[in-house]
């Protein structure tokens, strides 16, 4: 099991891990950190963009990393019964998902198995079906491949995003694909049983291919709760792949450790035979141990860092209606990634970007990269410690208070 590190009480709720330790992740190659110059243009911008977590993982995990190395051979390793163990049981446990261990197939991330859905299931000019603002590689990895993106944006409505249906059901009629990013990367929602079904229902009638992206599945706040889309039905099942990671989870990106699942075993068989033509097949030796124990025995560090996220969301959304009421916040129901309304500011993309750089001194994710949509908006990480938090928080008003003042 997963030793805690000291406890403290944090917004009411008793916490086992030292969450709010800052760690100098300075030339470590952390793309966060040490890439801020060609990112930013500068260095001495506070980085919260990139999703990673500024979080050591699990004591769990790092220990069992220890005892691989310490085995002093690192050759290729394959899909053990330890691994597959490990993911149907934390399904199991923590999204009520019975899944086969044949339907687990390995992948070295999310966006290599997209790209690798994409090669197999559609033919060049064919249409992929996104949600925008939604996370940038999904177009990227579509227009890539020469196929055609086809857009069902979101609709905001009383500071929440929802699916416009009626624009969906006419998309779906031009898609082979639909990338479904549930819990949706950048606005923040968990989409419920009602949403999901609606959008199986429609993709069912059009013979739509649901590739649900579920890497932030285990990252959702009370009282929300992710469902699985394939759990949903035996029909959606046997028409959808879902992609997962524990990268996001747990904090190991750097681990190059996925999977996708695909109860049907005709779409199953495509993916592997595709998968293998791309050569992105092969696990990671230390990906798989870090997977393993995670998900054995991490479970208890997970729920004590959503409670200190929760606390982070707290503070930043009393931080921002006292002192910078001219930012929204759409506060995420999933993710540690918060959406940024900055249209009060009256600046244009470009001038919103330069104003974050050179005066706030804060890197964060382009609202215009997630789609014309997310124009105006900023996307925020703040699965970092308290500390950061504030002084990311302090440096944007310090600058749109001198701003107001100009």
């Amino acid at each position: 099991m997963d030793h805690p590190v000291r406890r403290r009480v944090n917004g009411g709720c008793s916490v086992s891990y030292d969450f709010d330790q800052v760690i100098d992740r300075w030339n470590t190659a952390a793309s966060k950190w040490d890439s801020l110059a060609s990112r930013f243009g500068r260095t001495d911008v506070l980085p919260m963009w990139v999703a990673d977590m500024d979080f050591p993982s699990p004591s769990a995990v790092q220990e069992a990393l220890m005892r691989r190395v310490q085995h002093g051979v690192y050759g290729y390793t394959i899909k053990s019964q330890a691994y597959v163990d490990s993911i149907v049981s934390w399904m199991q446990r923590r999204h009520k998902w019975t899944i086969a261990p044949e339907a687990i197939v390995p992948a070295p991330g999310v966006v290599p198995a997209l790209s690798v859905i994409v090669q197999a299931f559609t033919e060049p000019g064919e249409g992929v079906l996104i949600q925008p603002p939604v996370y940038h590689p999904f177009k990227r990895t579509i227009a890539s491949w020469n196929r055609t993106v086809i857009e069902n944006p979101l609709v905001e409505r009383n500071g929440r995003y929802e699916i416009n249906f009626a624009d969906l059901e006419e998309k779906a009629r031009q898609a082979k694909i639909m990338f479904l990013c549930s819990p949706h990367n950048p606005v923040g929602r968990v989409w419920t049983e009602d949403e999901l079904r609606r959008v199986g229902e429609i993709c069912l009638r059009h013979d739509v291919l649901v590739v649900a992206d579920e890497i932030h599945a285990d990252l959702v706040f009370a009282p929300h709760r992710h469902i699985p889309f394939a759990s949903l039905d035996p029909s959606f099942a046997a028409r959808s792949i879902t992609c997962a990671a524990p990268s996001k989870t747990f904090n190991l990106a750097g681990l190059n450790t996925a999977y996708i699942i695909a109860e049907d075993g005709d779409l199953r068989r495509k993916y592997q035979t595709a998968s293998a033509r791309a050569a992105m097949a092969e696990l990671n030796v230390f990906g798989v141990e870090a997977m393993i124990a995670a998900y054995n025995h991490g479970e208890n560090w997970l729920d004590d860092l959503l409670h200190y996220l929760a606390g982070n969301l707290d503070f930043m959304e009393s931080f921002l209606q006292q002192n910078v009421p001219e930012v929204r916040m759409f506060r995420p129901e999933g993710t540690y990634l918060v959406w940024l309304d900055f249209r009060a500011l009256g600046l244009s993309p470009k001038e919103l970007d330069q104003f974050l750089i050179e005066e706030a001194r804060l890197g964060l994710n382009e609202g215009h990269l997630f789609g014309r949509e997310g124009e105006g908006f900023q996307r925020m990480n703040i699965a970092c410690p308290r500390a950061l938090l504030e002084q990311g928080l302090q440096q944007l008003a310090g600058a749109i208070k001198a701003r107001r003042k100009g």
